[in-house]
């Protein structure tokens, strides 16, 4: 495998969409989503993980997206010391799902692939169950203190238990993604990435330029930052935020991630909505990568089966490029 060819990363996809297929109970609209099943039904989880695993994911990312210790408390009643545990517990069944699937490789006498444990570290305003993580428009009211010392636990909780990186996710707001990269820094070990939710093809979802930001955000910390980028956003969109970040880098160009979502509409009293025909979206893997895009795969209404396509895409993109 050449050098290029591990730059070039598969995450998984939408993790509330495949644990669907997984569990009888409700994922979405709840107010902890995937994390409450981290107490509820732990197998489940490592199942998910593993769909995405067999279906090509060099990375898998923790169901910790809504989690956080105050969460915890609220709608699981379980302790302070309790709810610090169980984040560190999503870590540990990606860590099983992950020796489940090594021990599945060598039994078919497979070659074993390096996998990437991701902590989902997931915006304030999910927390708040009032829809404004769709606008970030609470970052006008919330400090830049408030949301360190917010995110400041479950961070230490997931470093702790041994991710191998951060997915500093969906941020709708420059303000946050600026105070996640500031509290980056107390983790001086820590590598991980930003992604931005956008809400068109230049702006972030609270409405700053998109590519201003980004490259903000990674001259902030370029040391600890192993991509920027944007997910759970309409697939159109992507080209155009992140076309322009790497003209003038020919020689030295950001890392991109970018994982975007089916291109359906969330309406929390009808769920997802199609507002047209989706384009399916490994049909856009290869002018993502011709971009600078290392790290691809998807996120809310993505499926195992479509990390196998964006997989299929990365290895055809590769080859036409004779790397591998």
């Amino acid at each position: 495998m050449s050098e290029i060819e591990r730059q070039i990363l598969v995450l998984d996809g939408g993790f509330s969409t495949q644990l669907n297929c997984n569990v009888e109970d409700k994922v979405d609209g709840t107010p902890l989503w995937t994390a409450s099943f981290l107490a509820t039904n732990p197998d489940a989880v490592i199942k998910t993980h593993l769909d995405f695993l067999r279906a090509g994911a060099d990375v898998i990312i923790t169901a910790t997206y809504q989690a956080s210790v105050g969460g915890f408390i609220t709608y699981l009643k379980l302790s302070e010391e309790e709810s610090y545990k169980l984040i560190k517990h999503a870590v540990h069944l990606a860590k099983e799902a992950v020796s489940l699937f090594m021990k599945e490789e060598e039994d078919a006498n497979k070659d074993v692939r390096k996998i990437l444990i991701a902590g989902s570290v997931g915006p304030y305003g999910a927390s708040l169950h009032d829809g404004s993580e769709y606008n970030g428009n609470y970052v006008e009211n919330v400090s830049e203190q408030e949301m360190k010392d917010w995110h400041r636990t479950r961070i230490q909780a997931l470093v702790e238990a041994g991710v191998d990186l951060l997915a500093l996710e969906t941020i709708p707001a420059q303000k946050e993604g600026e105070t996640l990269v500031q509290l980056l820094k107390e983790f001086p070990e820590q590598k991980a990435w930003l992604s931005f939710s956008c809400k068109d093809e230049h702006h972030t979802s609270h409405g700053e330029k998109f590519e201003d930001v980004a490259l903000k955000c990674w001259e902030m910390n370029p040391s600890q930052l192993v991509a920027v980028g944007t997910n759970c956003v309409n697939p159109k969109f992507v080209t155009s935020l992140i076309r322009n970040i790497n003209a003038d880098r020919s020689e030295n160009p950001i890392p991109l991630v970018v994982y975007p979502n089916r291109g359906e509409i969330y309406d929390a009293k009808k769920g997802w909505v199609e507002q047209e025909e989706c384009r399916p979206l490994e049909s856009f893997v290869s002018e993502w990568l011709n971009l600078g895009v290392t790290s691809v795969g998807g996120c809310c209404r993505t499926y195992a089966v479509d990390i196998l396509k964006i997989k299929s895409e990365v290895k055809k993109w590769l080859l036409g490029k004779k790397l591998v």
